[in-house]
């Protein structure tokens, strides 16, 4: 593709050289770059790309996008001077794949909790209609049923755009994905044409990278921003967050909850560990998933499935046969009575919401046997992340389970010892007596499967699907899911 036609679409500030030239491929990572490649020089958080323009040159690329010019410009090379690289990387991307975004029903769905939920039941719904879908999502991507490793919650540009094209070619009619605030910041979703957005909840979450709830809010906001007169845009009125979202939106807007009136009402009729009676805009179905979080998702899902155009009873009958997403609130039955229940609540929100759901049940079941059964919480916080909600997590964990015990999450550069003692500030010095510290996530969770009695709920909370723990730059395999197995 041409040069011209790449940028085409953008503003830049000035171009050095011809931009009339072949482009065989676009990277920003020099060590990629080959043949008549174009160089994007991103200014990023760590690293700054203006300094790889020489490598990259070096290795073959005829052109570069960047926001500052070098010293050095060689004759033979095209420079595109831009106010911002991730940006022009985005357009660039989008017109190098064919504007794929264009040519299927895009919905893109951010929040704090619960993305992956509805995006993926989103994905398996129009699945189970007879249409052809994509998903991006945190835990795999679906070219249709072909399933795509996940390594980011929302991919970069490129990939996300050759994803995209790759919906496109397989005849996807849809794609689901999940829209991290990091995504909106860093510009990677910039170029995409969403024909609808859908809002779950906020709660504090990347405070380390975006500094301010604030900064982190208007983050998220910017995706419904950017929506068009045609597009249609779903919020939840209870977070008090919702209708912020979408003040400023060209969209049509639709609402949902649990409390109030809104275009899309439900509410727990009956409950327990697989599953609930949900009444949802007057019309009752069972669905084998559990919580007052996932019926906020429920509608979200059903009031996005109405707005694509399927109708009212037959988005409630797939609504009925859809399962958990791998890795939230999982439940896993013990042949000795306990259950336990994997989930990847990583939030101090989050992890409440999970909790009182659990303790819900146990309250209503109580009520019915003599021993009362007990919740056993086992938890961790990852490193290199918000350390101001590792207090929260553990003081929420604490005030509401029988038994706590705080283990390794995913450490990454961190001391495990570190973290731990990071959320131990969250307790009282009698809470910390009761509490047990076993650092090895395994023995943890064994620990708990051990003390757990007929009746009693083991929750393992914060890592869900992943399959591994990042300790000091290595990766090792670790699966919550396999460690209870083992126990059973």
């Amino acid at each position: 593709m041409k040069l011209t036609e790449l940028i085409s679409q953008l503003n830049p500030i000035q171009v050095i050289g011809s931009a009339d030239i072949d482009i065989s491929s676009i990277c920003f990572d020099s060590r990629l770059v080959n043949q008549g490649s174009l160089f994007v020089a991103q200014t990023g958080t760590s690293v700054d790309g203006h300094t790889f323009i020489p490598m990259a040159i070096s290795k073959g690329a005829v052109a570069v996008v960047l926001e500052q010019l070098p010293d050095n410009m060689p004759d033979n090379i095209c420079f595109v001077q831009v106010s911002n690289s991730s940006y022009a990387l985005g357009i660039i991307a989008h017109q190098f794949y064919g504007e794929p975004s264009k040519q299927l029903t895009l919905v893109g769905v951010t929040g704090t909790n619960g993305k992956t939920t509805i995006a993926t039941l989103l994905y398996e719904m129009m699945q189970q209609l007879g249409h052809k879908a994509g998903l991006l999502s945190t835990v795999v991507n679906y070219i249709d049923r072909q399933a795509v490793p996940s390594t980011h919650t929302t991919p970069d540009s490129i990939q996300l755009n050759a994803l995209l094209r790759q919906m496109v070619d397989a005849g996807c009619q849809y794609a689901f994905m999940e829209v991290s605030s990091h995504s909106i910041a860093q510009e990677r979703i910039a170029g995409l044409c969403f024909d609808g957005a859908l809002f779950t909840n906020l709660t504090r979450d990347h405070i380390d990278y975006h500094k301010t709830f604030d900064n982190y809010r208007d983050t998220k906001k910017r995706l419904f921003d950017s929506l068009s007169a045609t597009a249609f845009a779903v919020t939840n009125k209870d977070d008090r967050n919702g209708l912020v979202m979408t003040q400023n939106t060209k969209a049509h807007v639709y609402t949902y909850s649990t409390k109030t009136v809104a275009d899309f009402n439900a509410r727990i009729l009956e409950e327990g560990f697989d599953g609930m009676l949900i009444e949802l805009n007057r019309q009752q179905v069972f669905v084998p998933l559990v919580g007052r979080f996932n019926v906020e998702n429920l509608l979200c899902i059903y009031g996005a499935a109405t707005c694509l155009g399927v109708e009212p009873t037959e988005a409630l009958r797939v609504l009925s046969m859809l399962k958990p997403v791998n890795g939230r609130f999982e439940t896993i039955h013990s042949p000795k009575g306990w259950t336990a229940i994997i989930d990847y609540a990583h939030t101090p929100d989050a992890v409440l919401n999970v909790i009182n759901t659990i303790n819900d049940i146990l309250h209503s079941q109580n009520n019915q046997q003599d021993t009362p059964a007990r919740l056993i919480t086992v938890i961790g916080c990852g490193g290199n992340r918000d350390k101001g909600k590792r207090p929260m997590m553990a003081s929420i964990a604490k005030n509401n389970s029988d038994q706590l015990i705080l283990t390794s999450d995913n450490p990454r550069d961190e001391e495990p010892q570190d973290i731990i003692n990071d959320m131990l500030a969250g307790l009282t010095p009698e809470q910390q007596l009761s509490t047990l510290v076993i650092e090895d996530r395994r023995q943890a969770i064994r620990t708990a499967c051990t003390l757990a009695k007929k009746g009693d709920v083991i929750l393992v909370a914060g890592k869900g699907h992943e399959n591994y723990q990042i300790i000091k730059g290595t990766k090792h395999h670790f699966d919550d899911h396999e460690e209870v197995r083992a126990m059973i």
